[in-house]
């Protein structure tokens, strides 16, 4: 059945002509329709445009009797998408947390065996089912929170059975959830305890076991690594790119959370899709970026979370840049995907104006994880994923409010949720 909105106060990030990102100047413009309308066929986005115009929709052009909604005083977004999370763990941290309000840094406490570590461990010992259980909850919550398509990465396993089964379960999630999924293997996120002393024979595993399987059973699209101060080195990083770049994996990057690890400039070289957290980000740094493809993509809700620097976004958009943004959702540095909340993190600790985060949150996110084709803005073909918000006086009231839930319909797929 086609779904017809009508009446919209406005229809949010509407393009005529779909664009693969936006960056610089033009991150502070969306395009806004006032009195509007949007019809949905399939799945996808058919028409929208002014209530003036709505006429063309008539029975005519109606295969079956549209469902109807009155959309009077309400904006319509397109979905959310995130493109860096971690949604698939076992358990949660919080004594990790009570230890940084202690005064403890997030290096001390991953040296003493908590962090990354400890998350393995839990992973270790939680059936598969059990962490299908979990995420799915934390996909519902997500979903209603206005998020539309997500990148989830392994890297809780660091070992060839736990992270082929982590990324098992982020194909379940893909084939059980409304919600789009683009699965990372990032099996370099930490070196195991066993490995400290031998760090290449975990890099030889990565390369030539894990790999390999995740390939071989197409359990991933891309391919990450850790690059920062006490992870992995460049040349590290590099090993491992090449090793995924010859099973077809798209690399990712985390970069720079730490110090100036040299992992924007790796990722440039191997042309990452994304470069992630970038703390800490200098000249160097953006003119690496500039006119790569690469997606730089920031994470404020770690920052916040970690006490961390934030990230130079304003000098980034400043230089000509198409920023994202992404909830890092993990339960050691950001326990939480809700990406309303990482817009207006957008806007209140990294000084991006209400349009540019909306940007950052939809379309460049969408580049981010490679399918803005498809997702990231409402354009006639692509997935009608949408929410409708409660009456809102104006687009920087929904960042502005950073506390209320102001989504009242989701809509995945052209399916109400």
């Amino acid at each position: 059945m086609d779904l017809l909105i009508k009446n919209i106060s406005s229809l949010v990030q509407a393009e005529a002509a779909p664009r693969k990102f936006v960056k610089g100047g033009d991150m502070s413009v969306v395009q806004i329709i006032n009195d509007a309308f949007i019809l949905v066929r399939k799945g996808v986005i058919h028409d929208f445009g002014k209530m003036t115009e709505i006429s063309r929709t008539g029975p005519g052009t109606m295969d079956k009797p549209a469902k109807v909604i009155d959309a009077a005083g309400r904006f319509v977004f397109p979905s959310f998408c995130d493109p860096h999370t971690h949604l698939v763990y076992a358990g949660s941290r919080e004594s990790e947390f009570a230890d940084r309000i202690r005064g403890l840094s997030y290096l001390e406490i991953a040296s003493r065996g908590g962090g990354i570590l400890n998350s393995a461990r839990r992973l270790h010992e939680a059936p598969e089912d059990e962490l299908f259980i979990q995420a799915m909850k934390r996909i519902d919550e997500i979903i209603h929170q206005g998020t539309g398509a997500v990148e989830i990465k392994s890297g809780y396993g660091l070992s060839t059975l736990d992270e082929i089964k982590m990324l098992r379960v982020i194909k379940r999630i893909r084939e059980n959830s409304h919600v789009g999924v683009k699965a990372t293997f990032l099996g370099a996120h930490a070196v195991p305890v066993e490995f400290r002393d031998d760090r290449n024979r975990y890099i030889d595993m990565i390369i030539n076991e894990m790999i390999p399987i995740v390939a071989s059973e197409e359990l991933a699209e891309f391919v990450d690594v850790f690059c920062d101060d006490g992870f992995f080195s460049v040349e590290e990083t590099e090993r491992i790119l090449m090793a995924g770049l010859k099973y077809g994996l798209i690399p990712k990057i985390h970069a720079n959370e730490m110090g100036f690890s040299g992992g924007i400039q790796t990722g440039v070289k191997y042309g990452a899709l994304s470069v992630d957290h970038l703390e800490y980000t200098g000249d160097e740094e953006i003119e690496a970026l500039l006119g790569s493809g690469t997606i730089p993509t920031l994470l404020p809700g770690a920052a916040l979370f970690l006490g961390l620097p934030l990230s130079p976004a304003r000098k980034m958009i400043d230089a000509g840049l198409p920023v994202a943004l992404a909830s890092d959702f993990n339960p050691g540095s950001s326990p939480t995907g809700n990406m309303k909340l990482i817009m207006s993190l957008g806007c209140i600790l990294l000084k991006m104006l209400p349009e540019e985060a909306l940007n950052a949150v939809t379309i460049n996110a969408a580049a981010a994880m490679g399918i803005s084709d498809t997702h990231g803005s409402v354009a006639r073909g692509k997935v009608a994923n949408l929410f409708i918000t409660k009456p809102l006086p104006s687009l920087a009231y929904f960042p502005y409010a950073y506390g209320s839930d102001l989504i009242e319909t989701v809509i995945l797929k052209g399916k109400i949720i």
